[in-house]
């Protein structure tokens, strides 16, 4: 800045001295005298213009905003360096702003990604921001922003919680249960968010799916409960008679019928722990089937001859339906021979004497569908969704008079989803059942290792 004033000042000094020689005086003495009258007051006037500006770029350095190169550079006059000086500013406040945006858009990623659903409400307590994973959690359609949290899930004590969060910088943790469409279970746990004083200013509720968990919760407690009774049964009647024998029964005529009551009870015990070891096998990571071609009706056959006797005593009649010929499914012999047998002898248990069973093989586009139909007392319809869990019965007292162990559905439930198939069934009380199991269609090349 200096530099322009001082050229401006030399070209007027040239200037007046070019007009005084043109009058005939001395250029010497005149531009002397200009230089002495313009020289401090164009200095003067430099330096209160450029010492603002050093100052500003003084500052705008001291900021963080210009670097110092930039202000030690001896050859560039308060303009020029003003002139970068603003340069850098505008490309740091750019890359600034790049940064946030890129910044917004990972938490934004982050927030709309999660398997959680999250709510955020303001010092109001209305809802500022709700990620999709709530939406899905809650069946939310509308717009809720700028709503009371109550107005959306309808339960006082989430909405309590919130309040506690907002005005009271409390932490808070609850389970609510929404019926609105099917029972959900939901966990949530809420936390004040804070301003940079430490003031509370909103809140943020957590919302995480525990139904699963709960049912889960339920099934093991339930297990627990029914293989201690399934086991107290057998144990009991065996102490009881062995007490008995030992009190003096042994030389008595009723001997021999305890020792076969203890028999009974001690085969039915070794039989609930072989199931429980096999379920626990094909349950277990790791255990693979062993795969091959077998022929559909060599296992209706061999499957039949295993149940025949059983059935004959109830005078079951039993049949297959019209097979392709020719079908073959890929599959563990011993395992699939088990499903069929655990079915068949469920269907003989369940059926009364004159009764019949069919057992069905139908060959379709992905998979080959099982079915055995009974026209035994069947199923209540409520009792249709647990009948393959573990001890599920739907009459105990019948159930452990028919000998079983309450665990064959389930073994044949883990061993057709081991397959890749599927298990359901279909009842009516009066009328009978028939349980339905696929498995996919075999694959080219024949034998190979399955991984339950």
């Amino acid at each position: 800045m200096l530099a322009i004033w001082i050229t401006f000042a030399l070209a007027l000094l040239l200037f007046q001295g070019f007009l005084i020689y043109t009058l005939e005086q001395s250029w010497f003495v005149s531009g002397l005298i200009s230089l002495a009258v313009l020289f401090p007051a164009v200095y003067g006037l430099s330096k209160r213009l450029s010492d603002p500006l050093s100052e500003a770029l003084q500052k705008l350095k001291g900021a963080g905003l210009i670097s110092h190169r930039l202000t030690s550079h001896p050859s560039d006059d308060e303009l020029i360096k003003v002139s970068k000086g603003v340069d850098e500013i505008l490309s740091h406040r750019e890359k600034k702003l790049e940064e946030m945006t890129q910044e917004r858009n990972q938490y934004r990623a982050v927030f709309q990604g999660m398997t959680e659903g999250v709510l955020i409400v303001d010092c109001q307590g209305r809802i500022q921001m709700v990620n999709e994973a709530l939406r899905s959690l809650l069946g939310l359609q509308a717009d809720v922003l700028g709503r009371k949290p109550l107005e959306v899930v309808r339960h006082s004590e989430l909405e309590e919680a919130l309040q506690h969060a907002v005005h009271g910088g409390e932490e808070g943790a609850l389970e609510i249960q929404l019926s609105n469409r099917k029972e959900k279970i939901l966990a949530v746990d809420v936390v004040p968010i804070l301003s940079p004083e430490g003031g509370p200013q909103g809140a943020l509720a957590v919302f995480q799916d525990v139904t699963r968990l709960k049912e889960l919760e339920k099934i093991r407690q339930d297990f627990v409960a029914n293989v201690s009774h399934e086991l107290r049964t057998p144990i009991t009647t065996i102490k009881a008679y062995a007490e008995t024998l030992l009190d003096g029964a042994l030389k008595e005529e009723v001997a021999s019928r305890f020792v076969s009551v203890i028999k009974k009870h001690a085969d039915r015990l070794s039989k609930i722990v072989e199931d429980l070891l096999l379920l626990s096998k094909i349950e277990a990571r790791g255990f693979q089937f062993e795969r091959e071609i077998l022929p559909v009706d060599d296992l209706i056959c061999d499957a039949f001859d295993l149940v025949k006797e059983r059935a004959e005593r109830k005078k079951i009649v039993l049949s297959s339906g019209k097979l392709t010929p020719r079908l073959a499914v890929e599959a563990d012999r011993n395992h699939l021979e088990q499903v069929l047998i655990n079915l068949l002898d469920n269907a003989i248990k369940y059926t009364p004497e004159g009764g019949t069973i069919l057992l069905s093989v139908i060959e379709k586009e992905a998979d080959i569908e099982f079915s055995v139909q009974d026209n035994g007392i069947g199923i209540p319809k409520e009792d249709l969704p647990r009948i393959f869990e573990r001890f599920y019965r739907v009459d105990k007292g019948r159930s452990q008079e028919q000998g079983g162990t309450g665990l064959g559905l389930a073994i044949v439930k883990h061993i057709v989803q081991g397959h890749g198939g599927k298990v359901w069934v279909e009842s009516e009380i009066g009328k009978g059942s028939t349980f339905y199991f696929t498995l996919p269609q075999p694959q080219k090349g024949g034998h190979s290792r399955s991984q339950a």
